[in-house]
């Protein structure tokens, strides 16, 4: 007889159910790679996803009253007799060798059926290259960068949006604001980091502004870890835009928001590429120069009268972490709903069938934690229906401005005033 539980109780005894569930199954174990920097300076990173992936594994795996989301119904995979997802992880350090590595190790000795990761592109790029050449199937959970689904992969596919879909969000937005308050954006400057991320997110962007008619005031790229941005400041400053956009990682983002702050520099908006700006430990780091910061997002943790699955779902998280989930957090527990959703599906643990199980997906999106319309791949893996949000700090945390249909607050706009 299965014992009922409240989502409270389910949060706080979900561990020893899953090892519960693992003791009795063990030989069903379908092994899942997930790879992420566990070390390095992004391991705060990596340990936020360890817990995503715990949690949501949990709540595939674990005996509890049902979440109103996909897979939520707990007990593992129905069609695999009941069969518990098993996680492996692997710590790529942010070193896309070492992540080709790893990835290859998972698939010859863990013998793991699919990898999920990875934070960013660059390890992306080559843990699907691994994947392409095993034929076993990478979910990109939180890897932004366009090209990544543009190289003619099979084994390749991409649960969140794309840094092409987020920037024509941006400017979506610009268009509705300044329609709005009467104050239009006539001039941005582009500030992004030396990588694949910084760089397919300035080229997209580069383009939606002259598409758009808004001056590129300026268009710095910057060593990405660098012990000063002081000098890069100075040069925002100068150009004067009226919106500045940065595409950088958390240490970055900290670091030229206190460099403009020394150098005397306000932007009248500051619009993020998500990435380091979406993570709590950008508003701990910086501060009160957070306030006002709008950032992209995938994730819009206050949409939960659409999406009643954030409240136990962030309860669950925040039981390991002592924090809400986040942008790319959020979409972490998507990307494994997903791919179990597909295993399920197709009933098999073999890579091929997961592989076809993943191109018939067809998610709607009030089964999800995100504001998106679903999950559905194109011919080349990407997801087709997230829809991005923009979100704006507030009294140290993001609300949801835009759009409207999923907004909890107005944004501050000082753009022109």
């Amino acid at each position: 007889m299965i014992q009922r539980r409240t989502l409270l109780g389910a949060a706080l005894a979900a561990p020893a159910l899953l090892a519960f569930g693992r003791a009795a199954a063990a030989a069903e174990d379908v092994p899942i790679g997930i790879v992420y920097p566990l070390s390095g300076n992004s391991a705060q990173i990596g340990a936020d996803a360890h817990a995503a992936y715990d949690v949501t594994a949990e709540i595939i795996n674990g005996r509890h009253d049902p979440l109103p989301m996909l897979m939520g119904q707990g007990g593992g995979l129905a069609r695999l007799g009941g069969a518990k997802v098993r996680l492996v992880y692997a710590d790529h350090a942010n070193d896309p060798q070492k992540a080709r590595a790893e990835a290859e190790r998972l698939i010859t000795q863990d013998k793991v059926v699919a990898i999920i990761g990875s934070f960013s592109s660059a390890t992306a790029a080559t843990i699907s290259q691994v994947c392409e050449r095993y034929e076993v199937p990478y979910i990109s959970a939180d890897n932004s960068s366009p090209s990544l689904s543009q190289r003619g992969l099979k084994w390749f596919f991409r649960t969140t949006p794309n840094d092409a879909n987020f920037s024509q969000a941006m400017f979506a937005f610009y268009k509705d604001v300044g329609a709005k308050t009467g104050h239009p954006v006539k001039s941005v400057s582009l500030f992004y980091e030396d990588s694949i991320f910084g760089t397919d997110s300035s080229n997209i962007q580069r383009k939606l502004a002259a598409d758009n008619g808004i001056a590129v005031a300026a268009d710095i790229r910057y060593r990405a870890n660098s012990p000063s941005l002081s000098a890069e400041a100075q040069r925002l400053r100068a150009a004067g835009a009226d919106v500045l956009m940065p595409s950088s990682y958390v240490s970055d983002a900290i670091l030229v928001m206190r460099a403009m702050n020394e150098v005397g520099y306000h932007p009248p908006a500051i619009l993020a590429q998500a990435a380091g700006f979406q993570e709590q430990s950008f508003i701990t780091g910086a501060g009160d120069l957070a306030e006002g910061v709008l950032s992209r997002s995938s994730y819009a943790g206050d949409a939960v009268k659409t999406r009643p699955a954030i409240i136990p779902v962030s309860a669950l998280y925040r039981a390991k972490q002592n924090k809400g989930l986040n942008d790319n957090t959020a979409r972490q527990v998507t990307a494994l709903q997903v791919l179990a959703d597909a295993i399920d599906r197709a009933g098999s643990a073999k890579p091929a069938d997961i592989r076809d199980a993943l191109t018939r997906t067809d998610v709607k999106g009030v089964d999800t934690i995100m504001p998106w319309t679903g999950v559905r791949f194109d011919a080349t893996g990407q997801n087709t229906d997230g829809t991005p949000v923009i979100q704006q700090v507030h009294e140290g945390a993001y609300r949801t401005v835009w759009p409207a249909e999923v907004a909890v607050a107005e944004p501050v706009w000082t753009v022109g005033q």
